[in-house]
């Protein structure tokens, strides 16, 4: 018989790790008063059947899954896995999962113990993953997802793109999509992706004392570059901007979503679900009062804001922001920032009962992006958090409180996972896909690959007109 300190030795991981294990039914055991204990065979034989990964430098290598009928999906950058629940609602099932976030990692695995996780994909060939995944030499992978470091691509940062090691970890991620083959990949990101040079210049270097843009410094140079990879590679794609509140998420944020196929000549959108305003025969957006009125929370977890705000919070109401407030305190509570430029709408901003809420950020209570209440003087909670990001009731979110809230943020809204699943299961079914002309997937225009290109391809004439004349 082993004590659970004995196996979480033997296992490399925490002795909590275990405890949750036996708890979920996971790991034969029995409990004795507080504690568990575990018979040699019994750990053999998880040991036997399961793709347990455990650390950055800690991987179980060639172990047996158990098999089923559903199509296999393999994560990577997962996150906390909001894209991977939406696929697994569709019908998928996630075998492996790559993340290099400690406190991600954390989460993956007390959800999903018996997941095959790795670290940093550098580190691993496309041999070694197939491997680690429990998959045969030649078994078919169904679909390859991820969703790519996206800080090189912001527009709210540097934008080096593949100059940053982001941006390489991007590429490798494209490697290793053509090496593993698989039926159908999907790549998640910014979108800032569509406008990224593939060699950044900064802008104090352009203008008329210096040379033009060169070729590979021009908007949209990085997607341009990723897309032409993926062709090589035998693909055929389609990607748009897709605003994830057409597709029950009560959260307006735009996300880009590349869906890449082997097998078909076209790859359709995604199939909205909702509308603004309940158009095209589908539902309104779900608002953040129907997101959270099933929320039944004693202590709510929450970062608090500093009482300087709070004095104006508490002149406001539902849905207003520091423009609610009178003139003298909107100068009083915005101070050299009431001066600047832009709609500077996240400030002093509380949530609307009735509308979606909007991009859940990483920290609710930064000055420029506050995420309040509607009515209570506070930040939204992380339970409230993971309302709006759809996660379920039972999964639980690990790390210290600001982890929670980064991981949360970050991750893919489950309604968008889902919504890519049932595409790609209807396309491997070969399902008729109903499509919406002339709806608005998101609030900018320009955004899908066919009105993308045209703009890309007149943004090179235009550079090799001025070069000729």
């Amino acid at each position: 018989m082993l004590s659970v300190s004995e196996v979480a030795s033997e296992l490399k991981i925490s002795p909590q790790q275990v405890r949750n294990l036996c708890r979920d039914g996971k790991l034969k055991s029995e409990q004795i008063g507080r504690t568990w204990i575990i018979r040699r065979e019994d750990l053999n034989h998880f040991l036997s059947t399961t793709s347990l990964g455990v650390a950055e430098d800690q991987v179980f290598y060639g172990l047996v899954r158990e098999k089923t009928d559903k199509p296999i999906a393999l994560s990577f950058f997962s996150g906390a896995m909001g894209m991977d629940i939406g696929l697994e609602r569709a019908g998928f099932e996630t075998i492996f999962a790559s993340e290099i976030d400690n406190a991600c990692r954390k989460t993956i695995l007390k959800n999903k113990p018996e997941i095959a996780l790795v670290g940093d994909i550098r580190n691993y060939t496309a041999k070694q993953i197939r491997e680690i995944a429990g998959l045969e030499k030649d078994e078919e992978i169904d679909l390859v997802v991820g969703g790519p470091p996206c800080q090189a691509f912001s527009t709210a940062g540097k934008r080096k793109g593949f100059e940053d090691e982001r941006g390489n970890v991007f590429l490798n991620f494209i490697d290793l999509i053509a090496e593993l083959r698989p039926k159908f990949a999907v790549i998640e990101n910014v979108r800032g992706l569509l406008s990224a040079p593939l060699k950044h210049r900064p802008h104090s270097k352009r203008g008329e004392d210096f040379d033009d843009l060169k070729l590979e410094e021009l908007s949209g140079g990085a997607l341009n570059y990723i897309l032409q990879k993926l062709n090589e590679a035998g693909y055929n794609f389609s990607f748009n901007l897709y605003n994830a509140a057409n597709f029950g998420t009560p959260q307006k944020r735009e996300r880009v979503i590349l869906i890449c196929s082997r097998d078909h000549d076209e790859v359709p959108f995604l199939v909205p679900t909702h509308d603004e305003h309940g158009n095209f025969g589908l539902k309104k957006w779900k608002t953040f009062r129907e997101a959270t009125q099933d929320l039944k929370v004693d202590n709510h977890e929450h970062v608090n804001f500093p009482e300087k705000r709070l004095k104006y919070y508490r002149l406001l109401k539902s849905g207003e922001n520091w423009r609610a407030l009178p003139l003298k305190l909107q100068k009083e509570a915005m101070g050299k920032s009431f001066y600047s430029g832009g709609g500077k709408t996240g400030f002093l901003r509380r949530l609307a009962w009735d509308k979606p809420s909007p991009t859940l950020v990483t920290h609710p209570a930064m000055p420029a992006t506050d995420l309040a209440h509607p009515e209570e003087d506070r930040p939204l909670s992380v339970q409230e958090y993971k309302c709006i990001q759809e996660f379920p009731d039972n999964w639980q979110i690990e790390g210290s409180l600001l982890d929670k809230y980064k991981q949360i943020g970050n991750a893919v809204p489950v309604g968008l996972g889902f919504a890519v699943g049932n595409l790609i299961q209807d396309l491997m079914n070969e399902k008729p896909i109903k499509k919406f002309i002339g709806f608005e997937y998101s609030r900018y225009k320009n955004t899908d690959h066919t009105t993308w290109y045209q703009n890309f391809e007149k943004t090179i004439e235009k550079k090799v007109e001025k070069a000729t004349a």
